[in-house]
């Protein structure tokens, strides 16, 4: 009886740590996606926030439904800035940044849109196109379709823009 009780108790017990190791494990990839979705969402912020449009050398704002193109201040490895051209687009099922080197923003990505920001106000329109080589949009729409999900995010427009 004594040696029933006792394989009954290391059983539960397996079970128990078990499900602690399996969901501390669901944890840690759901903070792991967490973390990559708020970078994501800081690089775009700054991405934004830097652009350079209408100053020599810099080039123009190509803002499409499916993509976008603009010059921006980008923070390098050393810690200063540089002027890059960025394309932001869907490529491979993902949401991208790419200049010089290509940065994932989001994984499992079917489809992205674009909208732009005419001018501020409670009445103001939004675009679906804008490609100017001396102005850009006062802010940027981003409709991200995911597997799982679809999200709405909003970028202002920097001072340099």
């Amino acid at each position: 009886m004594a040696l029933t009780l006792s394989g009954l108790v290391v059983l539960l017990a397996h079970r128990v740590f078990t499900g602690v190791v399996d969901g501390s494990a669901r944890l840690q990839g759901a903070r792991t996606a967490l973390d990559h979705d708020a970078n994501a969402h800081r690089a775009l912020t700054e991405i934004f926030g830097s652009l350079d449009i209408g100053t020599e050398g810099a080039g123009g704002f190509a803002g499409r439904p499916e993509r976008v193109e603009f010059t921006t201040w980008q923070r390098m490895p050393a810690g200063w800035l540089e002027r890059r051209r960025v394309i932001i687009g869907v490529e491979g099922g993902a949401l991208i940044a790419r200049s010089d080197q290509t940065l994932a923003l989001q994984d499992s990505v079917t489809r992205v849109d674009f909208d732009y920001l005419l001018e501020p106000g409670a009445n103001a329109a939004w675009v679906r196109e804008w490609i100017s080589p001396v102005s850009a949009p006062v802010a940027v729409r981003v409709r991200i379709e995911r597997i799982a999900a679809i999200d709405t995010l909003l970028f202002i427009v920097g001072p340099r823009g």
